[in-house]
């Protein structure tokens, strides 16, 4: 089956709202309400800058079949940018038929043309299909870094400080 990546644009809010659905259940999260999904997705994707894309969308057979989401940071001590790969997602009817590889190939290559010299990412410790994934595409632990989040109660405490 040919899949097709483009960077999502406000048009496609309720493809992305589907996906956003179908993520909150698979990571067992509440549902989410589809009308309050799309209403988000169109104010994220009207708020893009078209030089940093957030939303990269993979289409299969026609249907919304996975997403990425990402952002591009810009460089550091090495003066290198990279992309930060915050989600890859691939909806359930559509898992092993080659849209999370389509959707890897995309953003690789938006990198390679943009000056991007890398993605850096996270995957959940239990998630071993996703390991699997990720290493069969050559990518590798770096570091011992530990994941934090400063949640809603931690940003105010900040926002006060």
């Amino acid at each position: 089956m040919a899949v097709d990546v483009r960077w999502a644009t406000t048009e496609d809010a309720a493809a992305l709202a589907i996906v956003l659905c179908d993520m909150a259940v698979h990571y067992q999260q509440p549902p989410l309400a589809a009308d309050r999904a799309e209403a988000a997705a169109r104010r994220w994707l009207g708020d893009e800058s078209p030089a940093y894309p957030h939303f990269a969308l993979a289409f299969a057979g026609g249907a919304v079949a996975g997403l990425a989401s990402v952002a591009i940071a810009h460089p550091g001590i090495d003066l290198e940018r990279l992309m930060f790969l915050k989600d890859l997602f691939v909806r359930d009817e559509a898992r092993n038929a080659g849209v999370g590889r389509a959707l890897i190939a995309f953003l690789a290559g938006h990198c390679l043309s943009h000056g991007i010299g890398r993605i850096d990412l996270t995957a959940e410790d239990w998630n071993e299909g996703a390991m699997r994934f990720y290493a069969r595409l050559g990518a590798e632990r770096h570091g011992q870094k530990i994941f934090l989040r400063l949640s809603a109660k931690a940003l105010e405490t900040a926002a006060r400080s």
